[in-house]
């Protein structure tokens, strides 16, 4: 049997494989200097012809082909043209685009390293932020690519507090993750395995192991984020800094909302920290190692969107309306915290999509837009407007569909029991990695949801011919207007959000549509009545 090889490619218009935007031989077009070789072919046998068009109907029709062929041509050879500068000037702002993604992710001060990178009996204990390994264009580490990898762990973050440096130097509490199957520990995650040995495909193995983590040393900085206007929310918030504060004897921050009320209540929480502007919430990563959210689904997507790079595991508390990301009773705190901080604990990494826009307008004058991280979607509308949205989507600078109806959502899996859900689309697991493709009332009957891989770039541009702008939000916030040329690109974040499991990740997803949806809830059959 003949051998052979398999090489993976991932083509993403973010990735930098601008080949997409080159002329493609095969496309039925040839080039344009063979266009206007052709067409002076055309001209010299209508020359050569001119004589005998008087006495020959037949060669008069056949001229006139000629020149409908010559005149085809020169409208290929227009439209080449017309089309080659539009790639040339997409690849342009793509790379404005790609060079600016790439300062700010050499600027963020949170990288990865290896667990097998232990430190030396003499060496220095002074305490270091993690780092994320970059890679020559870009790209995170292979580890990095599969999220994240069972031998990495954080390592020790160095801070000054926020009220001004006073406080004593403290080590992150690093920890490390294993993949199991079962109650199986594995301590090699295998993301997935395909060996091509004597011409034979066989998968190994996949990646929907169970994903522990375990701590290695122990946490002393928490951060608590809470649902605003809640009485029961705020009653419970002082019960539990007391108990982490004088029981575990925990660092404690808290919003600087938070912290206003519970100074209100009693001078007694002046030891709470926190913060005053965003640069300060740009250095939370390397000071908390544990995050705590009282509230519902909103309150988790908040405490996601405060770290726009790695984000600290969270405990998320249900005390809200529907509970699809919060497991954890409220009633049952100590106990929830006790077995967390003690570890090991099952989560869920929960994927988030990474957004920008590119104006139309940096054509001429270079923009800057901020990169937006999701973790439930990204909402394309028509706003206030009474036309239809027209949008032209793309998935690695191929083609997908021309989206007429009130609009599309991007969804995570994570996002998949939230406005997609409302708008026909599936219901997904959050750990499968995929960005959902739902539209909003499509003005079409055959207009299905779609589910795309994790590594596509999807583009979704607002054609200069639509009637009318569109709007888009981030996880319901940041709305902002795409006008005619404007062009929104959404690609899978690197920076995972790890949440605490109850029981384990399916188990808590299964029971969260059954108690939050009902789903398939249906009263029995009787067993008596006409049988087989």
């Amino acid at each position: 049997m003949s051998t052979y090889k398999l090489n993976y490619t991932q083509d993403s218009f973010v990735n930098g494989d601008a080949n997409g935007l080159r002329s493609n031989p095969e496309s039925g077009f040839s080039d344009l200097s063979s266009l206007a070789q052709s067409e002076k072919a055309v001209q010299e046998l209508l020359i050569q012809q001119t004589p005998m068009q008087a006495t020959d109907d037949h060669l008069i029709e056949f001229s006139e082909a000629l020149r409908t062929v010559a005149k085809a041509l020169r409208g290929s050879a227009e439209g080449k043209a017309l089309a080659q500068a539009e790639a040339a000037e997409w690849k342009r702002r793509y790379e404005l685009e790609r060079s600016k993604n790439l300062e700010l992710l050499h600027k963020v001060p949170l990288n990865g390293v290896h667990a097998e990178e232990s430190h030396s009996h003499g060496m220095d204990h002074s305490a270091k932020s993690p780092r994320l390994r970059v890679q020559e264009n870009g790209k995170l580490g292979r580890h990095s690519m599969e999220r994240i990898c069972s031998h990495e762990v954080l390592q020790d973050g160095e801070y000054n507090s926020c009220n001004g440096g006073n406080n004593k130097l403290k080590r992150k509490a690093s920890f490390k993750l294993s993949w199991g199957c079962k109650g199986q520990a594995n301590d090699q995650h295998k993301k997935e395995i395909v060996s091509f040995e004597r011409g034979n495909i066989t998968t190994a193995d996949r990646s929907s192991k169970q994903i522990s983590l375990t701590w290695e040393s122990n946490p002393q900085n928490v951060l608590i984020f809470t649902k605003p206007n809640s009485t029961s929310v705020r009653v419970l918030s002082v019960e539990m800094v007391r108990w982490l504060r004088e029981h575990k004897g925990l660092d404690i921050y808290v919003e600087p909302r938070v912290k206003a009320e519970l100074l209100s209540e009693s001078s007694y929480f002046d030891f709470l920290q926190t913060w005053e502007d965003d640069k300060e919430i740009s250095l939370l990563h390397p000071k908390v190692d544990l995050v705590i959210t009282l509230g519902g689904d909103g309150t988790v997507l908040w405490a996601a969107s405060m770290f726009k790079g790695p984000v600290p595991p969270i405990v998320p508390f249900s005390m809200g309306s529907l509970g699809f990301m919060t497991p954890f009773h409220s009633e049952q705190y100590r106990e929830c915290l006790e077995a967390v901080l003690r570890g090991p604990i099952s989560i869920t990494l929960r994927h988030r999509l990474q957004c920008h826009i590119i104006r139309d307008k940096a054509r001429h004058d270079y923009e800057t837009e901020e990169n937006m991280l999701v973790l439930n979607e990204v909402t394309i509308d028509r706003g206030i407007s009474s036309y239809l949205t027209n949008l032209e989507c793309y998935c690695d600078n191929s083609f997908v569909t021309c989206v007429q109806g009130d609009g599309l959502i991007l969804s995570t899996t994570s996002g998949s029991t939230a406005y997609s859900l409302a708008a026909g689309g599936s219901m997904v697991h959050p750990q499968v990695p995929g960005i959902l493709f739902t539209p909003i009332c499509p003005h079409s009957l055959s207009f299905r949801p779609l589910i795309l891989p994790d590594h596509v770039t999807v583009r979704v541009q607002v054609p200069f011919n639509s009637r009318s702008s569109a709007w888009v939000s981030f996880d319901g916030k940041g709305r902002k207007q795409l006008e005619a040329g404007d062009a929104l690109v959404c690609s899978m974040a690197p920076w995972p959000v790890s949440t605490a499991c109850q029981v384990e990740s399916t188990n808590d997803f299964l029971r969260s549509i059954h108690d939050g949806l009902h789903w398939n809830l249906r009263k029995t059959q009787n067993s008596d009545g006409p049988r087989d």
